[in-house]
């Protein structure tokens, strides 16, 4: 039976439970990101992860989601072991393929302990290595490879635009606390093609995809259950990104997010100016989780609707971490109806509360 896959933040919460003793986090101090160097993995960090999700077409106008993540968590009981066995950073790797025609999700995950050649994340660029499955960075973009259970992705990855940092110049809060913060830049509207192929079928496909790279200390404030995100490639060539975290009673505990405009014209949002209203949910006849498949953003860039393509886009691991979480692709829309953009939607924490 294939592996369950683990969202990149399911993967976080199984990797530091995995952990005893752990300290409190403290709070990032103010740096100014420096690339290439930090395109590569920070292992000094507790969590990390580089995660990719786009769109493409296919010859006769077939259209696909994919997302690729690559996951890396440093074990604190092991960091004062000598021995070559011992499993100081792990990696992980998830992949996704949403096929809209074939109205169905696939997916696929890889797990290992960094060293002895069964994965490695490099310091010095994004150089990440799960046995057969690799994301690697050169001069002109992004290479991923990933042979997965049912479906291959064979995709590459141009720059288009310079590199978004995120919050406060790469400093990104998450939270009410200090302490609740990553270092974090995206890279959207990356020109994609290459091939997907499902069940020995090649596509050749080409799309846009968007690139988040976060590193930290931190740990989900303790009132957060879920929280709700989006990353959209707009049409004309802006970027939007927006999210809340959510207590119990649905109420906002965080917010945030950030737009750059089409004339690079940037604009990130406080905590208190970015609100999330669910539109119509779709019921999981397998977890009966209720999950808002449309949306409404209301941020300092304007008024969105987030519509999924594909209502069904649930992920169970609960074969091994527990979880169970929504992630799939998305449109955004003006208040007419009209698309201003392609992207993913993520929800957390409706089948029960996210815990370490």
């Amino acid at each position: 039976m294939p592996p369950a896959l683990l969202s990149r933040r399911d993967l976080l919460l199984a990797a530091l439970a995995a952990s005893s003793g752990l300290a409190p986090a403290w709070a990032l101090p103010p740096r100014t990101l420096q690339f290439p160097r930090d395109f590569g993995s920070h292992p000094e960090l507790r969590t990390e992860w580089w995660y990719i999700t786009g769109h493409a077409q296919a010859e006769g106008d077939r259209a696909f989601g994919f997302q690729v993540t690559f996951f890396r968590s440093r074990v604190d009981a092991t960091q004062g072991m000598r021995s070559k066995f011992a499993a100081q950073q792990l990696v992980f790797a998830h992949a996704a393929v949403t096929d809209l025609e074939g109205r169905a999700l696939r997916h696929d995950q890889r797990i290992a302990r960094a060293g002895l050649g069964g994965a490695s994340a490099s310091e010095t660029d994004t150089a990440l290595r799960l046995r057969d499955w690799s994301l690697l960075r050169a001069a002109d973009g992004y290479t991923a490879r990933i042979p997965a259970s049912g479906f291959t992705l064979e995709l590459r990855f141009a720059p288009t635009q310079p590199v978004l940092l995120q919050g406060r110049a790469g400093l990104s809060r998450k939270g009410p606390d200090e302490a609740q913060a990553s270092y974090y830049y995206s890279e959207p509207q990356l020109a994609a093609q290459g091939r997907i192929v499902l069940d020995g079928r090649p596509f050749a496909v080409r799309g846009k995809a968007w690139l988040d790279h976060e590193w930290s200390e931190a740990l989900l404030h303790p009132e957060a259950v879920g929280w709700d995100w989006i990353g959209m490639n707009l049409d004309d060539g802006g970027a939007l990104t927006a999210f809340h975290l959510r207590r119990a009673d649905g109420s906002a505990l965080w917010s945030g997010g950030s737009f750059r405009a089409s004339d690079g014209t940037l604009r990130v949002f406080g905590p208190d100016e970015v609100r999330f209203e669910a539109g119509r949910s779709w019921n999981s006849p397998r977890t009966q989780a209720r999950y808002p498949v449309q949306w409404r953003v209301r941020t300092p860039a304007g008024e969105f609707e987030v519509r999924a393509l594909l209502d069904d886009q649930e992920l169970d691991s609960r074969g091994s971490t527990g979880g169970v979480y929504w992630e799939g692709l998305s449109d955004l829309l003006d208040g007419q109806g009209k698309r201003l953009g392609r992207g993913y939607l993520e929800m957390t924490g409706y089948v029960a509360p996210l815990k370490l």
